[in-house]
């Protein structure tokens, strides 16, 4: 995705604090006013480093600008520089520090800038809607705003970034001063298009008919909204034309993208799309036109505005199809490095080098251009440009038959990637938009590479599908880095387990096992012969009428998949014990204990357990005295079920008391929460309060492939995993003692879905436990209950939680009136299994 960068509001700021400052000075004499006159130029110098694109520079200089008018009490010119600190930090990719400086200006709450903040869409809104009504609506406060807005919209906040900015477009509009409104305006536009590209690029992740069915309405309302708003600014006779000019370039990439998008909609067979798919493709020539009549501006920028402008514009017109403007977008690159080599700045340097190896066809010097960007973007430590060079460098070394130079530049890229995972989501929304199309990649074709080799090093291919694994899970919850260990790194486990990775590579599945010994073995298989059965499988498991679909049918699929994934590897597994699997996307919604070898299920023989990526919290055994549960369940119908979020068709669930009622027997302590009790309130008190090694859950829930969708229902509210994992997080992070078993019964999987295991281990990673039982769709109340019991048995007899489930399972499997799949094997154990 684009950067969008306002550049020029960088010149429109400089002026608007110096007007401010001039007024400030009569308020001093003697020394004082020549500190005074001192801090004015410090800021005026601040802007020229900018613009010349010493970020760095005119950060510390704006630092001493500010710390001159503070030690004058002038707050003004404080918070005039402090917000000109945000745009340094902006501009050298540090997003949420440069937040947090504009927040720091305006006095305003921390957590509006806090990514990874939990609170409710309507709590969110009503505090930062007061927090804004706290600012007096003076000039440089109301720059400082406008500075909020673009920053929230920098580190993902979107909802956020336009409530801030409409407020500050309203504050401006009634101020006595007349002020140009061109800017706020051209901000809102790009958090609104910010929006669509967020949906657009989780429509990606959406497998569930019903979800993507009200993504692709959404994204199309809000892609014609924002290139309205856009035009809107281009049409707007007294606006400047720099805005203009930066408005059409950002209408030409929306226009752009969302052509793509509807092509590849309307190629899958969505017939609706034709006629707006041609109303945007005739409307992407007049726009570059507009903008060619309008390039004299390029070259009255500042040089940074200018660089980052002409790369913008040259990517946009190397999307389009075109002889003529390919030689124009290298045009413009190549203008765009000469001006940043005339300011000696290796950030700018390194985009516009790497902008025109992309662009290059040329091979030799392409290679040179791409060598050249990374090594200016390690110079400066620029590892969320770096990984960008590294991976096409990787591509292209790999085209001409270079394999140990692609090895080389792809296993830096992903320790790049790596690198500023952390941040993924809060330092570089770009990459968080834009997972699936820019980041994903970097490590399936790195697979590919590996697997290529004669001799390939499985243990590498492991490592890198687990960090692909976990940074998919961290996109999925919009976290930092999460706190999991391979399972490849345990040692000395009391219970000796065999692990089955099987990686979806598209054309291929590659099933690679580590043998008890930590051998490690390897088949791959025609990604044909699968497909179609894994396919078949999950319609017929996430049927509401699983119960009475054909038990043999069952059996005979999964009777192919063991034959294709299972008997190529048996030599190399153990005769009894545990398998652990670590699931691809299209197999992470079957439960693999349901293999058939054309005698028994894989469950006769083994206890199974899963995880997403082998990645897993350090592995804990349930101790006999550890018995102590928090037990929530919801049996009848509440308010929740009228939640906009909530899965639809929800019908009470009675059997619930009965199920809570069992599993308080079989602990040693436990504290209830039942219906009008269980509130997230509640809950989150309990948990708080108290120490429970085991917390079961029975209510309605769904695992969805996104976030937003993948809930729970407390008797008052849907508690969404960000909110759910929250509650729990605050009590792992206090208390030594962990969560150890986490159980979700009565939840299920939306139809259609095959990340299950996603929202599943989700729920885990974040909220620290150890090991979370789940089922994959809504069985039987009354074969859960007893199926629950035997489990809780099975835990106080010492069997670990595999065998524990396990052996409950095949109690239910050898009961005549449950031996149908339906009643017992959607239950599948994430996470630790001892």
């Amino acid at each position: 995705m684009i950067k969008y960068r306002c550049w020029s509001k960088y010149s429109v700021l400089g002026i608007s604090i110096a007007l401010v400052m001039s007024v400030s000075a009569t308020t001093v004499g003697g020394s004082e006013e020549t500190q005074h006159r001192k801090a004015q130029q410090l800021t005026q110098k601040g802007h020229e480093l900018l613009n010349q694109g010493q970020a760095d520079e005119a950060y510390d200089t704006w630092k001493e600008a500010a710390k001159i008018y503070g030690q004058l009490h002038l707050t003004e010119g404080v918070i005039g520089n402090l917000t000109n600190q945000n745009l340094a930090l902006q501009a050298l990719g540090l997003y949420p520090r440069a937040c947090k400086t504009v927040l720091e200006a305006l006095k305003m709450d921390k957590w509006i800038c806090d990514s990874q903040s939990n609170q409710s869409d309507e709590l969110t809104a009503q505090k930062l809607q007061a927090s804004i009504q706290k600012v007096e609506p003076t000039p440089v406060n109301l720059l400082a705003l406008h500075n909020l807005g673009d920053a929230l919209r920098l580190i993902g906040k979107l909802n956020e970034s336009v409530m801030v900015l409409q407020s500050t477009l309203s504050l401006t509009q009634q101020a006595t001063l007349t002020n140009d409104t061109s800017g706020i305006k051209l901000s809102l536009a790009a958090s609104e298009h910010y929006i669509y590209q967020q949906v657009r690029n989780r429509y990606t992740w959406i497998e569930e008919p019903v979800f993507k069915k009200e993504a692709v309405n959404f994204i199309q309302t809000q892609a014609l909204k924002a290139l309205n708003d856009y035009q809107s600014l281009i049409d707007t006779s007294s606006a400047p034309i720099p805005i203009k000019l930066q408005a059409q370039l950002h209408r030409l990439s929306l226009l752009l993208d969302f052509e793509k998008w509807l092509t590849e909609e309307s190629n899958l067979g969505n017939t609706q799309l034709t006629a707006i798919k041609t109303r945007i493709n005739q409307q992407i020539r007049p726009s570059v036109e507009a903008i060619l009549k309008n390039s004299f501006v390029f070259s009255e920028l500042p040089p940074n505005q200018s660089v980052y402008i002409r790369i913008h514009f040259a990517k946009s017109l190397n999307e389009i199809p075109d002889e003529q403007l390919h030689s124009v977008a290298l045009e413009y690159a190549q203008l765009a490095l000469e001006t940043a080599k005339a300011t000696n700045e290796q950030r700018l340097m390194s985009n516009a080098y790497g902008t025109l190896g992309k662009l290059e066809k040329q091979q030799e010097r392409s290679l040179r251009y791409l060598e050249e960007a990374m090594g200016l973007a390690q110079s400066i430590h620029a590892w969320d440009i770096a990984y960008e060079w590294q991976h096409e460098l990787g591509r292209r070394y790999y085209k001409q038959g270079k394999y140990q130079q692609a090895q080389q530049a792809y296993a830096a890229a992903i320790n790049n990637l790596t690198q500023i995972r952390a941040n993924l989501l809060a330092g570089n929304v770009n990459l968080q938009f834009s997972f699936y199309e820019k980041v994903e990649p970097v490590y399936r074709e790195y697979i590919r590479l590996l697997l290529s080799s004669p001799n390939p090093n499985l243990d590498l291919v492991i490592q890198t599908n687990e960090r692909l694994q976990i940074a998919q899970l961290e996109n999925f919850l919009k976290c930092g880095k999460l706190d999991l260990v391979p399972l490849s790194s345990l040692q000395k486990l009391p219970n000796t387990a065999a692990i089955i990775h099987i990686i979806d590579l598209g054309d291929t599945i590659e099933v690679i096992v580590q043998s008890t010994d930590r051998s490690l073995h390897y088949n791959s298989v025609d990604a044909k012969l699968i497909r179609e059965q894994v396919n078949n499988l999950l319609e017929i498991l996430q049927s509401p009428k699983l119960f009475s679909k054909n038990k043999s049918s069952i059996i005979s699929y999964y009777q192919k998949l063991y034959d294709l994934l299972i008997a190529p590897i048996k030599t190399h597994l153990p005769s009894s014990g545990t398998l652990v699997f670590a699931l691809d996307v299209s197999f992470q919604s079957l439960p693999m204990g349901l293999l058939y070898n054309g005698n028994n299920y894989l469950i006769n023989q083994y206890s199974v357990a899963e995880t997403l990526g082998s990645k897993i919290q350090p592995p804990l055994s349930l101790s006999k005295n550890e018995f102590t549960a928090l037990i929530a369940g919801l049996s009848k119908e509440s308010p929740s079920f009228n939640d906009r979020n909530a899965p639809r068709g929800l019908k009470p669930l009675p059997g619930v008391v009965t199920e809570v009622k069992d599993v308080k027997k079989q602990t040693t302590s436990s504290r209830v929460l039942l219906d009008e009790s269980f509130t997230s309130l509640q809950f989150q008190e309990q948990l708080s309060k108290n120490n429970f090694p085991i917390v079961h859950i029975s209510t309605h829930g769904q695992f969805s492939s996104n976030s937003e969708q993948t809930v729970l229902l407390a008797y008052d509210k849907v508690i969404n995993i960000l909110e759910f994992n929250s509650l729990l997080k605050g009590k792992t992070q206090s208390d030594a003692n962990p969560i150890e078993l986490l159980v979700l019964s009565a939840c299920q999987t939306a139809k259609g879905n095959k990340r299950s295991t996603l929202g599943i281990a989700g729920v885990a990673a974040q909220a620290g436990a150890q090991s979370v039982i789940a089922s994959l769709w809504l069985a039987d109340e009354n074969s859960t209950a007893l199926l629950m019991q035997e489990f809780y048995k099975g835990l106080k007899n010492g069997l670990t939680k595999a065998e524990a489930l396990r052996q409950a399972q095949l109690s239910l499997s050898s009961n005549p009136q449950y031996s149908h799949p339906y009643f017992w094997a959607g239950f599948v154990l994430v996470g630790g299994w001892l």
